[in-house]
């Protein structure tokens, strides 16, 4: 599932392409993604500009001269910068169309969205509840540490509940969880502040790095694979289970939290 840098990574791909033109129209092969692509689309895209492409959580916004077109990939969504002439695939369910190129969007899944909205996208039902950007200066270790009181859920948990922090993935928690020497099972508010305080300048780096690595490879928006290089970085404990922890060489663990694979090393996490 693309995550909040995968996603970065497609936004800073394919801005450059696409802001400051005019769209010419739509093609909708497919509406019935998670949500229906609205039938009327084009007629309120159609002739309007694009002003900017932005990022909230794992949200794309197109923003135009009125009104901002929602794109979430879903679990196997990826946008492709293409010549408008370029024959669609099986799973190339949307085109927004320019003078010369178009932006598709491939999902074989289907999990993904394109909606469309005229209010203010922070006033958006999907968007209005979401907690701070991981990147951003209000998320803190102070913030977390008080988002913690009062709740006994895994500390993992906590880190990965957009309503408390958005974009941070299975992956870069079990690794941003190592890093600070935290167990990923331990009680939320069993943790200090100055543990707090590690574990979001961890959740930062590991973020950080991994839209680094992403920005890297921008060149393949243009390619017909659609592969936008994501990231490549070095993981320490993620997937590798009973492999010798990176600290302390003793095999690392394996366990379901959440329903999802935490990975962790049982001596230097705690």
């Amino acid at each position: 599932m693309p995550e909040l840098p995968e996603v970065e990574t497609t936004r800073s791909g394919i801005a450059p392409h696409i802001t400051g033109q005019q769209i010419t129209g739509t093609v909708i092969r497919q509406s019935q993604l998670r949500w229906p692509i609205p039938n009327d689309l084009e007629q309120h895209l159609k002739g309007r500009k694009i002003r900017a492409v932005e990022r909230r959580a794992k949200y794309l916004l197109i923003k135009l001269t009125q009104g901002t077109l929602i794109i979430h990939l879903g679990m196997s969504g990826s946008l492709r910068i293409l010549p408008r002439s370029t024959e669609p695939g099986k799973h190339d369910h949307f085109d927004l169309l320019f003078k010369t190129l178009c932006l598709r969007f491939h999902d074989p899944r289907r999990f993904g969205a394109i909606l469309w909205t005229t209010e203010p996208v922070a006033d958006h039902k999907l968007i209005k509840h979401l907690g701070p950007e991981p990147l951003s200066p209000e998320f803190t270790g102070d913030y977390l540490h008080k988002q913690a009181q009062g709740r006994s859920v895994a500390v993992k948990n906590l880190i990965m509940d957009g309503k408390v922090v958005v974009g941070v993935g299975n992956i870069y928690a079990n690794e941003a969880l190592f890093r600070s020497g935290i167990n990923p099972s331990r009680a939320a508010n069993r943790i200090s502040a100055d543990r707090y305080s590690q574990l979001a300048e961890e959740i930062k780096q590991v973020l950080a790095a991994a839209i680094k690595r992403g920005g890297t490879t921008l060149r393949d928006f243009q390619q017909e694979d659609g592969k936008p290089g994501y990231f490549a970085q070095e993981l320490l404990v993620y997937g590798k289970a009973g492999e010798p922890c990176p600290g302390c060489g003793e095999p690392l663990k394996q366990k379901r939290i959440g329903q999802r694979s935490s990975f962790y090393c049982g001596k230097c996490q705690r």
